[in-house]
């Protein structure tokens, strides 16, 4: 199993394309497990989101006053301006990305956004949950051809079919990730189980994740449960200022969400009840064998009052005791040993 883990860097970047390239490098970092001594695979993909602040809020919104400490500007829309990153910067990170080897997302709040595809072309696009329902910009990024990432965070199922209806006029590939729409998400209101339901019923489609929680934790299970793209918020530093920060990863967070997702792929394995070869020394010192109650002489019919079960598990297993009952003791058997075949005729 290979999960596709994308790390979302939203609006951390504080309106610097050199703090998205730093958090690109975060995410290119080698991963190792030190126990087992494993070299696991990093993140996979980086995300931006380009926004149109023309199409983005009412004007009573946009220039209502915006007085609070994650602010950066007197009104919202001053304070969304100065987060924007320009055309040229949203290529200068997809550059930096594609040199580490990662693929890049970009999402898109408005039609006018997709200007940015005269200047690159992203992996792939991605539908933020709010867009879910906007139906003019989910056939403008369809008709692209680009593979398209839905979030499912404000959907129900028909937001969701109406929006697949929409897609698939032009192509199919598409995925889905389950979400909640609360920063951060409350452990009652995440509901995985909708990962099995969205693999049950929309099966044809790639199903993941995208995690608003606190933690590291939940990504993990989600694996588990079969999502194939897990979806985070990252930053290079959880103090600093904005309202995504201290919801997001930072280093060492990330490091350890990679670290156990990739070790979570190989604790997956395969569907089948099977004894692994890595638990035969653990089987022959941990298991019972047939041994002796009492000390049995040369020419001794054994009985099943002379036996009990002792490690190690070496010998003749309970199921197998007809293979002893009723032998002959050929050489002297003390009390409380392990019965081999060259003990008995």
């Amino acid at each position: 199993m290979n999960t596709y883990i994308i790390g979302e860097i939203g609006q951390n970047h504080n309106g610097s394309v050199d703090i998205a390239k730093l958090i690109v490098d975060l995410v290119s970092r080698p991963v190792h497990e030190d126990v087992f001594n494993l070299d696991l695979r990093p993140m996979d993909a980086i995300k931006l989101t380009k926004r149109d602040l023309n199409e983005e809020l009412a004007d009573s919104q946009m220039n209502r006053p915006y007085d609070s400490p994650n602010s950066f500007g007197r009104t919202y829309g001053e304070h969304r301006a100065f987060l924007e990153l320009s055309d040229e910067e949203h290529l200068e990170v997809y550059r930096h990305s594609k040199s580490l080897g990662l693929d890049f997302v970009e999402t898109f709040c408005s039609t006018g956004c997709l200007s940015l595809l005269k200047r690159f072309t992203p992996d792939k696009l991605k539908v933020a949950s709010r867009d879910l329902t906007n139906l003019p910009l989910l056939s403008a990024m369809a008709e692209t051809k680009i593979p398209i990432i839905l979030s499912t965070g404000m959907a129900g199922k028909k937001e969701l079919d109406d929006a697949l209806d929409t897609i698939t006029k032009y192509h199919d590939d598409i995925s889905i990730l389950h979400c909640v729409s609360q920063y951060p998400t409350h452990p009652d209101h995440l509901n995985l189980q909708t990962i099995t339901y969205l693999k049950k019923h929309y099966g044809r489609y790639k199903i993941g994740f995208s995690d608003h929680t606190i933690g590291i934790a939940a990504p993990v299970v989600a694996v588990g449960m079969g999502a194939e793209i897990i979806e985070k918020h990252i930053t290079i530093d959880r103090r600093m200022k904005g309202t995504d920060q201290q919801g997001s990863l930072g280093p060492d967070g990330v490091n350890r969400m990679i670290r156990d997702i990739r070790v979570a792929e190989r604790w997956l394995g395969r569907e089948e009840l099977y004894v692994s070869p890595a638990v035969t020394s653990a089987k022959i010192k941990l298991e019972r064998s047939l041994a002796t109650r009492r000390t049995l002489s040369p020419g001794q019919t054994i009985r099943e009052e002379d036996l009990h079960l002792l490690s190690p598990g070496d010998g003749f297993k309970w199921s197998e005791r007809d293979k002893v009952i009723g032998h002959k003791v050929v050489k002297e058997l003390p009390m409380n040993e392990v019965i081999y075949p060259n003990c008995i005729d």
